[in-house]
């Protein structure tokens, strides 16, 4: 399980460095793509394919469909982490997502997300908000029972 937060710096070649209990979990490859604000998710092969299948299935008609295909599917790419521990992330996901000198890397368990620190200090800020988590997480069923 991805948790936690790290900051890492991207060097001049887009490589950026994973931490050592990220890397473990990456061992059978990991895909990166766009997320959903300005910032890059990192998800294993399993995970991929998973989402994948829940993509796939919505219909080619729905034009909201459609968008999360080329949404997720054009941004795409295969990532590994090198001897170093670091992977390269490509160049247009760096331009797209201003990424570049110092990255934050945010543990969502399944999966992980790639921010610029700016990004990253302005959502967290918004978490740390507990009336307005109170009133934006209600609905959601967060029993930590095993039942």
């Amino acid at each position: 399980m991805f948790l936690g937060q790290y900051r890492h710096s991207i060097d001049d070649k887009g490589r950026l460095t994973v931490p050592a209990r990220y890397r473990e979990l990456l061992d059978a490859g990991a895909i990166v793509t766009q997320g959903f604000e300005r910032n890059l998710m990192v998800l294993t092969e399993a995970g991929f394919a998973a989402m994948t299948a829940q993509v796939t299935r919505k219909s080619v008609t729905d034009p909201t469909a459609r968008d999360l295909r080329r949404l997720l599917f054009a941004s795409a790419d295969r990532v590994a982490p090198d001897t170093n521990g670091r992977i390269l992330i490509p160049a247009f996901l760096r331009q797209q997502n201003g990424l570049e000198g110092e990255a934050v890397l945010v543990g969502v368990g399944d999966f992980f997300e790639i921010w610029t620190p700016e990004a990253w200090d302005q959502r967290f800020t918004i978490l740390q908000d507990t009336e307005a988590n109170e009133q934006r997480f209600i609905g959601l069923d967060l029993s930590t029972s095993q039942e």
